[in-house]
């Protein structure tokens, strides 16, 4: 502050010379500012509150260390309310000694700003009540009890390695309530979130609670939230337990809530904040089987989406990325991409397709299809060069990924609208596809607007009629056997209940594609 104040008088004396001097000369009297320089001296000098005794020079050396550390309890309620537990810590039980330990330091929580409390410490005393020989239920009692200041006396853990936030970002596959889990070691540490949210993963020391936040959330407290391998551990157990219920065609999602699983891992002993022992996950094991292209349902079945670490990826000038139309056969996705291609010819263009047929009169090579051997074409399915293909009449039709780069490079937007089970060939570092959904709506809105709109059976090779009930059913079962499969796979989207919302959203999906920076895998961006 000192030389604040001998600035303001150099200043004073030069607000006449310029418009810069007067306006620095008004900025540094402004309160915050001075509120800014007054932290800045206090750090500086180490003016810190509370003022700790000094260390007696008769020290025994035999004696073991004690710290005394004081944290202020935190203001926001405990409960479905609370985001942080107390002072952000969990304790335990310690299995050899018998000793409360910390368990586990929230990141952004009191503790960890505190840079005192460290994973191991042994707590001895909580506001001059000593806990030795008590549970930790005992000890959550008086931090529920205490006002203001917290006084802990603790003694240091051997080792002591500073808490490094880690910057990985991951896309949740499933939703998850804190309250809901009996299993999680403090309901009120827990972090809530949705299918497709972005967490930033702040810890993963522990095997089975990673600590995270919400990409973008303003709160700096860390949560805590089930790691993949618990996660995925839990989501096969709940399938076990649906095939025993319900028949295959009544399985729905079942990548949502957790529910209770008996067997899991043992309850805690308190529901606040105890860590209880590592959980027994040794039993459950995921199931290997070999690829074949025939049961390609049943391969994507066995897979268990929990996180997918992600990256912003940034538009790149004069090159964009394919956007790729999925939804069940019939729900309007060729439509739409003839609309597309009708706004703008110079802009959106489909890949030209493959064909091992002898071309027809009039057809020109490269133009209606590319012409080629069914040896040579074979060779190229074979060698994964299709990003899907298929048999009609004898002969091979398929889309290759290189006509789809060659698009790209050539600064088109690639249109595509490919069955389902491409997504896997087409989802690479390579193509960066955005894949929109277009999902159909309910039963009685997919048939009114279809038959308003009069259209045309897909199911129909002649198109000469429109759709039965018996093909809206099929739609709609068709689509929840795709968001089951392959929803982890979808950047967004869209019911296609009224064609031209539809539309103006799609039009605005690839707007934000071309001019955002937007969350992909993060092996695309490395």
């Amino acid at each position: 502050m000192d030389i604040d104040v001998e600035v303001l008088d150099l200043l004073s004396t030069k607000t006449h010379v310029s418009s810069d001097c007067k306006e620095l000369f008004h900025l540094l009297q402004k309160p915050h500012i001075q509120g800014l320089l007054c932290a800045h001296d206090a750090v500086a000098q180490k003016d810190y509150y509370p003022r700790l005794p000094d260390i007696p020079l008769e020290v025994d050396e035999d004696e073991e260390t004690v710290k005394i550390v004081q944290l202020v309890k935190s203001n926001e309620p405990l409960g479905d309310a609370g985001v942080e537990p107390i002072v952000g810590a969990t304790i335990k039980t310690c299995e050899i000694t018998g000793k409360i330990v910390i368990a586990r330091i929230m990141h952004g929580g009191a503790a960890d700003r505190s840079g005192l409390i460290h994973v191991g410490d042994e707590v001895c005393e909580v506001n001059g009540i000593s806990v030795e020989g008590k549970t930790p239920s005992f000890v959550l009692h008086i931090l529920q009890n205490s006002e203001g200041t917290i006084t802990f006396k603790i003694v240091p853990a051997d080792s002591k390695s500073g808490i490094r936030e880690s910057k990985v970002r991951v896309k949740a596959h499933f939703s998850y309530v804190a309250a809901d889990d009996p299993y999680i070691p403090c309901k009120e540490a827990g972090l809530d979130f949705v299918k497709g949210d972005v967490l930033h993963i702040v810890s993963q020391d522990d095997a089975y609670w990673w600590q995270a936040r919400r990409e973008g959330d303003r709160n700096m407290r860390a949560g805590l939230i089930p790691s993949r391998a618990l996660q995925e551990r839990r989501i096969l157990l709940e399938r076990k337990e649906k095939e025993k219920e319900k028949s295959e065609e009544d399985n729905i999602s079942l990548c949502s809530v957790p529910v209770p699983l008996p067997a899991l891992c043992p309850r805690p002993s308190t529901s606040l904040h105890a860590s209880p022992t590592k959980c027994n996950l040794q039993g459950t094991k995921t199931k290997k089987i070999m690829y074949d292209a025939a049961e390609n349902d049943d391969f994507d079945r066995e897979e268990v989406p929990t996180y997918e670490e992600v990256a912003k990826l940034y538009p790149r000038p004069g090159l964009y990325r394919p956007v790729v139309l999925i939804g069940p056969p019939g729900v309007g996705r060729n439509e739409l991409k003839r609309r597309l291609i009708a706004t703008d010819t110079e802009k959106y263009k489909t890949p030209v397709p493959y064909t091992s047929r002898p071309p027809r009169l009039g057809e020109i090579n490269g133009k209606e299809y590319h012409f080629m051997t069914r040896e040579k074409m074979e060779e190229d399915i074979e060698a994964g060069k299709f990003i899907e293909y298929g048999e009609y009449k004898g002969n091979l039709y398929g889309t290759s990924s290189e006509s789809v780069s060659s698009l790209v490079n050539a600064g088109y937007v690639c249109l595509l609208s490919p069955h389902y089970q491409a997504l896997k060939m087409l989802r690479t570092p390579q193509l960066r596809p955005y894949v929109i959904y277009v999902k159909p709506p309910t039963f009685e809105v997919l048939k009114d607007t279809r038959n308003e709109a009069r259209a045309r059976s897909t199911f129909d090779e002649s198109n000469s009629r429109g759709f039965t009930d018996e093909e809206f059913h099929e739609i709609l079962h068709s689509a929840e056997r795709i968001e089951f499969l392959y929803s982890h796979l979808f950047d967004e989207v869209i019911v296609n209940a009224d064609l031209s919302m539809t539309f103006e959203q799609l039009i605005n999906a690839i707007h934000r594609v071309e001019s955002e920076p937007l969350w992909v895998p993060a092996s695309w961006v490395q």
